[in-house]
């Protein structure tokens, strides 16, 4: 198994993508961004903040017109989808850490 000519690691980075030390769900995730999942998952709370904000001036900006409601929809559906995508990377990152 250590012997000087043994290669047993995947080769190239296809061989690399396809076999990370990661199962289930976890691998679509890109292996750089699972290194750092706790970082990401404070920009995505960070963009849904920002996200929500808008929806919020945009609705009140907008005089709750027709119009207004639509983009507002738009932005606090895509907050909820930032925020829902922030606790699952958070959940994986603690199971993570409770198993090491």
């Amino acid at each position: 198994m250590n012997e000087p000519n043994d290669n047993t690691a995947p080769k190239g980075l296809r061989g690399w993508w396809a076999s990370p030390p990661r199962s289930g769900m976890q691998r679509i995730i890109a292996p750089w961004e699972y290194r750092h999942l706790r970082a990401f998952a404070r920009v995505r709370i960070a963009a849904g903040i920002v996200l929500a904000g808008l929806g919020a001036v945009t609705l009140v900006g907008g005089s709750f017109t027709a119009e207004a409601v639509g983009w507002a929809v738009l932005f606090l559906a895509a907050a909820a989808a930032s925020f829902a995508w922030a606790a699952w990377d958070l959940a994986i990152a603690r199971s993570a850490s409770a198993q090491t």
